[in-house]
């Protein structure tokens, strides 16, 4: 990587649709991520079962699967503003459903799966249409910046979100972290008002399996799109180690609630520092080999927290696996959203959701299934060993990974 000069990875923010676009997503997954802590939280207190985690990402990614595909046909036929608008306001209802069972002392976990499992398949219609957007908001020279800014907001909210989830379950209960996930999720269609309107998509897709089809076939036959999603498959779903974070908190590193959201924000502190710094060179060389290097060390810092059982070095652990995860992130976003067209990038994500949505959901099932069987820490020291395995293998069997190097021109200005 060069760093003879930097730009500012903010400069994107000089272009409004983009940054109204940035702060409504930006609140509304703060909440997002409250939301998940609280989930994980109240399923753990309600069963003490590890299992019972794992089951929450069988929740999610169920209905994600079924929905995803024909998500991303909808996001390339309809208008994206529109649809992303009614996805929020299914959010909306799941929150304050949870909120009211949690209020009243009804709700049960059987209640919790059923409710993420309507929240997951809201989200899987709204991902692609949110990404699919991106394109049209920023020139294409500085679309690496927005990547890395995208990614921010979840890494930021993923910092924001746990440290004050933490300590409101901690003093209030989850209820409350329900009530401000519900009001948070507004501001996504606030933006969408303020939004200049969208160029329609000048190929037009049809309805039918074929257009479906059609999506499978381009991912297919463009390796540099399938092995990314492989690789964030493998590593997410060998790496699943923040669905067991309760039990680290409360009964590995006895650390309870507020070090529980200490540790959610630990890696996405890392990603916020390291994805700025990445996003601000000039230039980035051998693209590839610095995607499956972070891969690598990602793969190492999470078997390393799973073996640790000082919280010092836990954080220090999940902060590098989160600067690692950050840095080969904004490579693989860039380049599948820049290799696809734009009448195919909502069928291209749908697939992608599956699999960088798919791989943790599966994982958080893998990984409750084997800290029932090994323990909590063995389960992830294995995941981490997974991971770096899975790397290692796909760049033998994808060596033009290896050797990518063609998205430098993106990051100049």
């Amino acid at each position: 990587m060069s760093m003879d000069k930097k730009v500012s990875p903010f400069i994107v923010f000089r272009y409004p649709d983009y940054a109204y676009m940035w702060w409504g997503i930006f609140i509304s997954q703060i909440g997002a991520e409250m939301m998940i802590i609280a989930l994980n939280w109240q399923v753990y207190l309600l069963t003490k079962s590890p299992l019972s985690l794992g089951l929450i990402g069988a929740a999610r990614f169920i209905p994600m699967l079924a929905c995803s595909l024909l998500a991303g046909l909808v996001a390339d036929i309809v208008n994206r503003k529109k649809l992303i608008f009614v996805v929020q306001i299914i959010l909306i209802s799941v929150a304050f459903t949870l909120a009211a069972l949690t209020f009243t002392h009804t709700i049960q976990p059987f209640m919790i799966y059923i409710l993420v499992a309507i929240y997951a398949s809201a989200h899987a219609f709204g991902m692609p249409a949110r990404q699919s957007i991106v394109p049209h908001l920023v020139p294409r020279e500085h679309f690496m910046r927005a990547v890395s800014l995208n990614s921010l907001i979840w890494q930021a909210a993923s910092i924001i979100g746990p440290s004050i989830g933490g300590f409101i379950i901690g003093f209030w209960g989850v209820g409350f972290i329900y009530v401000y996930a519900m009001i948070s999720f507004f501001a996504v269609n606030i933006a969408m008002f303020l939004i200049k309107q969208i160029p329609k998509n000048e190929h037009l897709t049809e309805f039918s399996l074929k257009s479906i089809k059609t999506g499978i076939s381009f991912v297919r036959h463009t390796p540099l799109i399938w092995s990314t999603m492989l690789l964030d498959f493998f590593a997410t779903f060998f790496a699943s180690s923040m669905t067991l974070m309760p039990i680290f908190a409360k009964d590995i590193l006895n650390v309870g609630p507020q070090g529980l959201g200490i540790l959610y924000a630990a890696p996405a502190l890392g990603s916020v520092i390291f994805g700025l710094l990445f996003s601000s060179l000039h230039k980035v060389y051998n693209q590839g080999k610095v995607l499956l290097t972070s891969i690598i060390i990602y793969g190492i810092s999470t078997a390393l927290f799973g073996a640790s059982k000082i919280f010092f070095l836990s954080l220090v652990c999940l902060f590098v696996a989160g600067a690692s995860d950050s840095v080969s992130s904004i490579i693989r976003n860039t380049v599948r959203q820049l290799t696809t067209p734009d009448h195919l990038r909502g069928r291209m994500t749908s697939i992608n959701m599956i699999f960088y949505m798919g791989g943790p959901q599966l994982g958080e099932v893998e990984a409750g299934i084997a800290a029932t069987l090994v323990g909590t820490p063995w389960s992830v020291v294995f995941g981490g060993v997974g991971t770096i395995v899975a790397a290692l293998l796909m760049a033998k069997l994808v060596p033009s990974l290896v050797r990518y190097n063609h998205h430098e021109d993106v990051a100049q200005t």
